[in-house]
Order: C-alpha cells, then sequence, then structure tokens
C-alpha cells in the first residue's frame, strides 16, 4: 500500500495583538483557517507560505521564521496533512487583489476572538499555531534547507 501526506505551509501573521486569517466555506461550511495550502512542484516551502498567503489574503508579508512543524489527519476525509507553519508580518496589501475563489475574506483577529469562534475554526491547528507563536515558539529560516 503506498501511503502520501499532503505537504502543506501556513503562516501567523500578526499586527497590533491580531492574526490575518481567512474565512472560507469548504463543503458549504464557514470556517476560520490561517492563509495557507500545498506545496507545489519546483517551489520552496518559504515561496509557497508567501505565495499562499498573497493569493488568500491580498496581502504581501515577509517569512521571518517558523513556528513549527505538525502533523493532523483531517476526520472528515482521513487525510494527513504534514504542515510547515511560518511567521511574519504584513508588509503591503495589494489594492486590486483577487482572492482564491474558496475565499470569502481575510479577517483580522485576535487570539481572544480566535477562541471565542473556536467552533468555527477549521482545524485545532489555527490555534494552536497562533499559542505556539504566543509562547516563544520562532526559529530562524536557517533550520530549513533545499536539497
Amino acid at each position: 500500500m503506498r501511503w502520501f501526506p499532503h505537504v502543506t505551509v501556513a503562516t501567523v501573521i500578526e499586527r497590533d495583538g491580531r492574526f490575518l486569517l481567512v474565512e472560507e466555506q469548504p463543503e458549504g461550511r464557514l470556517v476560520i483557517n490561517q492563509p495557507a495550502g500545498h506545496l507545489e512542484p519546483n517551489e520552496s516551502l518559504v515561496e509557497a507560505a508567501l505565495r499562499e498567503t498573497r493569493e488568500e489574503t491580498g496581502w504581501e508579508v515577509s517569512i521571518d521564521g517558523v513556528v513549527g512543524l505538525g502533523l493532523y489527519r483531517a476526520p472528515t476525509n482521513g487525510e494527513t496533512y504534514y504542515r510547515t507553519t511560518f511567521f511574519g508580518r504584513p508588509v503591503n496589501e495589494l489594492a486590486d487583489a483577487e482572492l482564491d475563489s474558496d475565499i470569502l475574506r481575510p479577517v483580522w483577529l485576535s487570539r481572544n476572538e480566535m477562541i471565542a469562534r473556536s467552533e468555527q475554526l477549521r482545524s485545532p491547528m489555527v490555534l494552536e499555531s497562533v499559542e505556539r507563536y504566543l509562547a516563544g515558539h520562532r526559529y530562524s529560516l536557517d533550520i530549513l534547507y533545499n536539497g
């Protein structure tokens, strides 16, 4: 049996105590997620994080480091996702950005607002990533390498 986890990236982008998130509606349910998505062929993890954040939020961001690496098995489809979560800062909001079709809108929420809307979080990784970031889990990009 062949098994392949999905390689994904996500970003934790903070501005004045609020975090850049997206509202999306997969399968008809409104959820909140970090800007996140799949690694594409011939793309580095950092390039994927920059692209996904831009495509889903309309923001250019800097990628300053890594929050962590994690595995998540989705209860809805049984798939396993291997995710690298990055942190960074907002650089520039793109005025005429066209967002991915499944994204309703970007939102800036505080940790407490995320907790208040926890039933809408796409996965436990959304709040876990923010809490790890706030607890100081911030690692240099030097831990990554492309072979």
